[in-house]
């Protein structure tokens, strides 16, 4: 299967699509680490800095480094999270640029299922983790609980069926409780648990929800660039006439992702 459609590299296009709700799940995800003030933070996968801003904002760190190997993503971050306790640096994940033994939270947000190798990743965490230290990262539930995706994909299959390869869903088996429980365990953390984080995605009306999909960044926008005028403006219609719909026309829908978390060894 072909990621051509993967595309992650305009900031300002990923946060109108998913970096918005990436937001919402990090309050509860990092409530749920509860790790103490003072501690060094590892963001891997930042991305738009989404996660390192909640961390900074949440969780009182000593210092937060955001690690993503997007220069594009790691521009926009470094514009929107200043300040003395935050840097950010160009990494892969199966490879951190850091040394071991280090950061008291590892933590990724949404970035996990788009690396080639996440057993690799997983075991960097571990590797950097402190003793003692938190690894911990989330994914969204593609295949059940991120609806706005699941709304798109399922009029997408109906007008094209061989659309179904394209599905976050069916791609990403990682993104389930197991596989994820799994992969931490493998990777010689240990406490290991998983739990679902939800949270509500409203969009204040019908363009809310669908001017994201035409920004290109991800499988579904990326898909939507494909398409003809006319097939773009049926698969328009067909979600426009399934989408539920409040009294004042916003459109109520929720997102799920899987988080897991585990302890490095001493």
């Amino acid at each position: 299967m072909s990621r051509e459609h993967d595309t992650w590299v305009v900031g300002d296009a990923y946060e109108t699509y998913v970096g918005r709700w990436s937001r919402r799940i990090a309050g509860p995800f990092l409530r749920w680490l509860a790790v103490p003030p003072g501690r060094s933070w590892a963001d891997v996968g930042c991305g738009t800095g989404a996660l390192t801003a909640s961390v900074l904002s949440a969780a009182d760190p000593a210092r937060v480094l955001g690690v993503d190997t997007s220069t594009a993503f790691l521009s926009h971050a470094r514009a929107r999270v200043t300040g003395p306790k935050s840097a950010f640096c160009a990494g892969d994940a199966a490879a951190l640029p850091l040394p071991g033994r280090r950061f008291d939270a590892v933590v990724s947000g949404l970035a996990l299922n788009f690396v080639p190798d996440p057993h690799r990743a997983a075991a960097e965490f571990a590797r950097v983790a402190a003793p003692g230290g938190v690894a911990a990262a989330y994914v969204w539930d593609y295949a059940e609980g991120m609806e706005m995706m699941r709304y798109f994909w399922a009029a997408a299959a109906t007008l094209d069926p061989a659309v179904a390869e394209l599905d976050e869903g069916l791609r990403f088996p990682l993104c389930r409780p197991e596989p994820l429980r799994r992969l931490w365990a493998e990777a010689g953390l240990r406490a290991v648990e998983v739990r679902a984080v939800e949270v509500p995605t409203v969009f204040t009306g019908f363009d809310d929800y669908w001017t994201p999909f035409l920004g290109g960044q991800g499988a579904a926008p990326g898909y939507v660039t494909t398409l003809t005028g006319e097939h773009r403006r049926t698969l328009r219609d067909l979600l426009r006439a399934r989408l539920p719909r409040r009294p004042d026309g916003s459109v109520a829908l929720t997102a799920r992702a899987w988080a897991v978390r585990g302890e490095a060894c001493g």
